[in-house]
């Protein structure tokens, strides 16, 4: 009988792009994971893997058994999640993981507002959470390491990943500055941005070619005094008057509120969309489903 063991070495090289990438991914050497990969293929008589160049490529038959092994280890998440539920029906189930992958960009006031419905459900579970880019959060998402992924795109054709998307709603976005900085700026919005410090998403951000748009629209010219990769950063940054920044308006209130600073204008042109991203087509996590919910009811749909 074949080794499913093999399987999954050869499942995660393929998905990772590479031996010595998921050598990393699952603490064994690359020797190791090329030796079991090579059983696996001598098992099924047919190769797997060709080289390209430097690099590995997926044969014919590597694509077939890759189909196949993605149906086979995500009917071992569902078995899992399965029996999970039922020990928890029996009572003796031990509180459950709930893991979740944040995308850097997305504003972490709105990742807890997100999140928060899943703390509430009948049944608890632990919040286990962890932040990324996003292809490294596909990554683990197709490794059945992430139960759902919040970002702030949706998964597209580039990245090779059986999951999907869900989308949670959209919020206009608005601009934030600490008070004595808002009490430079010179006439009302969006011209008081002409000239004043403002800090950026990064160039991956779903967001930054929208801004850069609405800025050449609108003939502004500030100064970008940093581009940042991480929302939270971003904040930071501006709660100490570095610059200008954004947030959604979902959360404009609660920021202002929780963090001191002035809403400066907003712009319905400029929108954030948040997505989650789970390998179930139909969503029956609970934690998952609690979260859209949350999310499509109130949350957005206050945003309009």
């Amino acid at each position: 009988m074949m080794n499913f063991k093999h399987l999954h070495y050869f499942w995660v090289a393929a998905r990772a792009g590479g031996i010595v990438k998921a050598g990393a991914q699952l603490h064994t050497t690359p020797q190791t994971l090329s030796g079991q990969i090579k059983l696996l293929e001598e098992r099924l008589g047919s190769a797997l893997f060709r080289k390209s160049g430097r690099q590995l490529e997926l044969t014919d038959d590597g694509r077939v058994a890759l189909r196949y092994a993605d149906e086979i280890f995500a009917l071992g998440s569902e078995m899992e999640t399965a029996l999970r539920q039922h020990g928890r029906a029996r009572g003796t189930a031990q509180v459950p993981d709930f893991r979740v992958g944040i995308e850097d960009a997305v504003d972490k006031t709105v990742a807890y507002r997100l999140l928060e419905p899943a703390l509430q459900l009948a049944q608890p579970v632990r919040l286990v959470c962890s932040e990324g880019q996003f292809p490294d959060l596909m990554a683990q998402l197709a490794l059945h390491r992430l139960d759902l992924v919040i970002a702030d795109e949706p998964l597209t054709s580039r990245l090779s990943v059986k999951a999907f998307n869900h989308k949670l709603g959209s919020s206009p976005l608005s601009f934030m500055a600490a008070p004595a900085l808002a009490a430079t700026l010179q006439g009302p919005f969006p011209q008081c941005l002409n000239g004043a410090p403002l800090l950026v998403p990064g160039g991956s951000s779903s967001v930054r070619p929208q801004l850069d748009a609405w800025l050449t629209q609108q003939g502004l010219t500030p100064r970008v005094v940093g581009e940042f990769a991480d929302g939270a950063l971003m904040q930071a940054f501006g709660r100490q008057g570095r610059g200008v920044f954004l947030t959604p308006t979902a959360v404009a209130a609660e920021t202002v509120a929780r963090f001191g600073v002035q809403l400066i204008g907003r712009s319905d042109q400029l929108v954030d969309d948040f997505y989650a991203i789970s390998v179930e087509r139909r969503i029956t996590h609970p934690g998952v489903a609690a979260i859209t919910q949350a999310a499509r009811t109130e949350l957005f749909n206050a945003a309009g």
